[in-house]
């Protein structure tokens, strides 16, 4: 990532905030304030780059935040979709006897009856011990596939990370170039067998990302672990489901798949480097050190429609007057139309004047919408741990919730904002253990920074 290469840059010292020589402001790229695509048209994203400001104060300390948002097109669907290569992996614990393994059974039926033969199916069962229910085949005979589904049975304990790791070996055995690659997996339980421990869970969906597998996790009753669900699925830029009730899994294995046939682009990795004078305060919704002048981060999977929105927050130190590129970067992904690794480079351009009242504008809604719904995110966060510890109550957690789906509301964000409102229900209710897990996946949500629509 060599911030040099741009043509507007005139200057070759790559430790120097880069000066634009002889900006064009009737050119789309030179407009640091405007929602521009920062290259040409891609066939499945489009990316935008918004300054929250046009201008910020010269020779004096100042501070601005960057909307880096990147959008499924969907371009190149036109009636077909991204073939699977798709592993479900099941918990069949102790717990799981009854209804809910049924509820299992029904929604795999369900998965099988909508994949093609274009697809590639795998099933993993853990419980003490892991199994290859079903090896990467095609789709072909789904009658048969239903008769290895109808096979689970109910068995001990809870043996997550090695479920994970089978897993992942089967999408990797059945490996195809352009296929949408997705463990999806279901558990009511925390683990009990095996290795436990949060980090290295998290650690290890991290490893299976860092391969090209997104994890999806899938959460129902009230003996599994939220964190550790939602910490994982953040990690591997999946997707995090709490399921109230059984008879919901078929709706939610629905609405997962549904997400898959309708993929943009996946294993967007994005890659930024602060120029002299700049400082990265911090990328809203990732746990990023302040002041590191490279950062790379895992962005979620993004389908045809959505939009997944990253803010960069900026603070510049004293920095000498004129139009500058304050923030070099670089966006990679594998498109789903064209099944190829594709890049787009990212710059956040801002000019810098002695003039404050240009410095004083309103910061640009879309810029400040971003903040303001990761800023929602840690205070229900926080609403979360405080409920856990007892240093608030449920009627201090009311208050602060009502407040925030107010925000999540007034920002268009109408899912999250129903998912809060329903957790304040749950607590009127005295319902506290299903407030935790509705909460965590609303976080989960914010912080990957996607909206459908």
């Amino acid at each position: 990532m060599d911030p040099n290469k741009t043509e507007m840059i005139s200057q070759s010292d790559a430790n120097k905030t880069q000066l634009i020589a002889g900006a064009d402001p009737n050119r789309t790229q030179a407009m640091p304030g405007m929602a521009a695509p920062v290259a040409a048209p891609l066939k499945s994203l489009e990316v935008a780059v918004i300054a929250g400001r046009q201008h910020a104060l010269a020779n004096s300390p100042s501070r601005e935040q960057f909307l880096i948002e990147c959008h499924g097109a969907g371009g190149g669907f036109s009636g077909t979709r991204t073939p699977l290569n798709i592993c479900l992996v099941i918990d069949r614990s102790g717990s799981m006897e009854g209804d809910p393994l049924n509820y299992v059974k029904t929604a795999c039926g369900y998965v099988v009856d909508l994949l093609s033969p274009d697809d590639l199916l795998s099933i993993v069962t853990f419980e003490e011990t892991v199994e290859v229910l079903m090896p990467p085949r095609r789709v072909v005979n789904k009658d048969l596939v239903k008769q290895h589904i109808n096979r689970i049975v109910p068995g001990n304990t809870t043996n997550l990370y090695d479920g994970l790791a089978l897993a992942a070996q089967q999408v990797l055995s059945s490996r195809e170039p352009g296929m949408v690659e997705r463990l999806v997996v279901l558990t009511d339980g925390d683990p009990t067998a095996g290795i436990k421990d949060f980090g290295a869970l998290v650690s290890h969906v991290g490893e299976i990302k860092s391969r090209g597998i997104t994890s999806t996790f899938l959460g129902f009753g009230y003996e599994y672990n939220e964190e550790l669900l939602a910490g994982m699925a953040k990690r591997s830029g999946g997707n995090y489901y709490f399921i109230a009730k059984p008879e919901l899994i078929p709706e939610v294995f629905r609405a997962e798949l549904d997400k898959l046939f309708t993929m943009a682009a996946r294993n967007l990795k994005l890659q930024l480097k602060s120029a002299r004078w700049c400082t990265i305060r911090q990328i809203y919704g990732h746990s990023t050190p302040y002041g590191q002048s490279q950062i790379e981060i895992n962005l979620a999977d993004v389908e045809k429609g959505s939009t997944v929105s990253t803010a960069v927050d900026m603070e510049f130190q004293n920095h000498p007057l004129g139009q500058y590129r304050v923030l070099a970067g670089k966006l990679t992904y594998d498109d789903s139309a064209t099944g190829k690794q594709e890049s787009v480079e990212v710059n956040c351009i801002i000019e810098f004047t002695a003039d404050a009242a240009k410095c004083s504008v309103p910061q640009d809604p879309r810029v400040a919408r971003c903040v303001e719904v990761s800023l929602a995110s840690r205070a229900v966060e926080k609403t979360v741990m405080g409920l856990k510890s007892g240093q608030i109550t449920a009627a201090m957690a009311v208050a602060e919730l009502q407040k925030t789906q107010m925000l999540l509301a007034q920002e268009g964000r109408t899912q999250e904002a129903q998912q809060v409102a329903q957790a304040v229900r749950d607590l009127q209710g005295g319902n506290t253990g299903q407030v935790e897990k509705t909460l965590i996946g609303t976080v989960t949500i914010l912080d990957q920074g996607k909206q459908q629509g």
